[in-house]
């Protein structure tokens, strides 16, 4: 690697990759700072701090953050368990952040990144220049090199059908909700006695239909419609007895027996051209001659990366995927789910742009085939290159269950024998109370997540 000037790495996104990315600087003894545009640590994690981890503690925790906190009065988790987003913060990454000190820093919102005097286009001398990172109340920051772990979930794909906004959809964007609400929580007034549609065949999109299923249940008046572009929804049931991961197909089933039991409508066939407001003030999604009118629309289409910001580095991007070209083929969800994805790291990462890299949910654009282990992972190997130890940074390993899950395949259970688990098999449960709901689900920032049931029930898996 050329030498660059000297300076700090900055890291943005102080997510479970992000700051997975400083406990290795920090182990190394390299010179960093984190910046993370939300008030406090993994602020994006925090929107959906109700949702269970689809993998237990021993997963979750980077091996690198480990050992920092292990130095720290920190008490470690039970393994075993699965942690909310909520836990996930309140007993690791807030922890973690806490050893980094003041080289985290919060409200530092990222708009651009370039290099010092150089756009796009100038190249003589291009390579020792520092990179320039802009934050939305204009400071400006140097650093020798950057690590984007900014992740995706500020940038949710549209409703459109053609990639592009539906027409009149910004017309409507109050009506519109993120993906994962809080159906039993601070969203639900939003969908209680109301008509919503869930727009989207993913994790996501399931999650959300299991919670308004059951909410169907017990508000008088709540309808639920799933519109989706495809005709055949067996993906997302899953394999059912079939299924080589029982609890995987559990849970498929109990998706398809809530559509066929008329509390979820199934809309199939829909590629949205347009919504507008009816002149009862309800939405109405046109596809054709075809349309559906609500009170809410959920949007669980996914997320897309935002290159915007680093208009003016070299980037080579694969044209469909938005990653980097050498990762794509390794990720391409037309022929990989998340446990098929081979090891891979700097190498496969790196840009026409010395210094800068693109780790975590960002780096596969809009590939819905990533893991946090492999994050991690990445996340080792990038930091071991900027640290010029290339052999560590070219020693990839990734361990993944062959399984599928982070495709539409789902897992759920609702018996005692019929239990929840990882993505590599099912996991017991023990129930103190009823189980109705549980789902797993694929989110932005690569953890493979499970609604679970009320917090009397618990479960252990072993998916990483």
């Amino acid at each position: 690697m050329t030498e660059l000037v000297t300076g700090p790495v900055v890291v943005i996104g102080a997510g479970p990759v992000g700051l997975a990315a400083a406990a290795h600087l920090a182990e190394r003894g390299v010179e960093f700072l984190v910046l993370e545009s939300g008030p406090s640590v993994a602020a994006a994690i925090d929107e959906w701090r109700h949702v269970k981890l689809f993998s237990p503690w021993r997963y979750d925790i980077d091996s690198a953050a480990r050992r920092l906190l292990e130095a720290s009065d920190w008490i470690e988790p039970n393994l075993d368990e699965l942690p909310t987003g909520g836990d996930l913060i309140d007993d690791y990454l807030a922890p973690l952040a806490k050893t980094l000190a003041d080289r985290v820093r919060y409200g530092a919102e990222v708009v651009a990144v370039t290099r010092v005097g150089y756009d796009r286009i100038r190249t003589a001398g291009r390579e020792t220049a520092p990179f320039l990172l802009r934050l939305a109340d204009g400071e400006e920051v140097l650093a020798s090199a950057v690590i984007d772990a900014a992740g995706t979930w500020r940038r949710p794909n549209v409703l459109g059908a053609s990639g592009i906004p539906a027409r009149g959809e910004s017309d409507v964007a109050d009506a519109i909700s993120h993906a994962l609400p809080d159906v039993f929580g601070r969203d639900r007034e939003r969908f209680a006695g109301r008509r919503t549609a869930v727009v989207g065949a993913g994790h996501s999109a399931a999650t959300t239909l299991l919670e308004l299923g059951e909410l169907v249940d017990h508000e008088p008046g709540t309808e639920v419609v799933w519109v989706v572009r495809g005709t055949d929804q067996a993906r997302t049931y899953g394999g059912g007895d079939a299924d080589e991961l029982p609890a995987r197909g559990a849970l498929g089933t109990r998706l398809k027996r809530l559509v066929q039991s008329g509390r979820v409508e199934l809309v199939s066939s829909f590629r949205t051209e347009s919504l507008a407001r009816t002149p009862d003030g309800r939405v109405a999604l046109t596809a054709g001659d075809q349309q559906v009118v609500v009170d809410t629309v959920v949007n669980s289409t996914g997320f897309r990366p935002d290159h915007d910001m680093v208009g003016e580095l070299r980037l080579d991007l694969d044209p469909i995927l938005g990653s980097t070209r050498a990762l794509a083929p390794l990720i391409d969800p037309n022929q990989h789910s998340c446990g098929t994805v081979p090891p891979h790291g700097v190498d496969e990462l790196q840009h026409p742009e010395p210094g800068y890299y693109a780790v975590g949910a960002k780096s596969y654009g809009r590939a819905p085939t990533f893991l946090l282990a492999t994050g991690y992972e990445q996340a080792r190997s990038v930091v071991a290159a900027l640290a010029g130890d290339w052999e560590a940074a070219r020693d990839v390993q990734l361990n993944l269950p062959e399984t599928g899950v982070c495709s539409s395949n789902l897992a759920y259970g609702d018996s005692a024998d019929e239990s929840a688990g990882s993505c590599c098999g099912p996991a017991p449960i023990s129930l103190e109370a009823p189980v109705s709901r549980g789902l797993a689900t694929g989110i932005s920032g690569g953890l493979l997540t499970v609604i679970e049931p009320e917090p009397t029930t618990t479960q252990s898996g072993c998916c990483n």
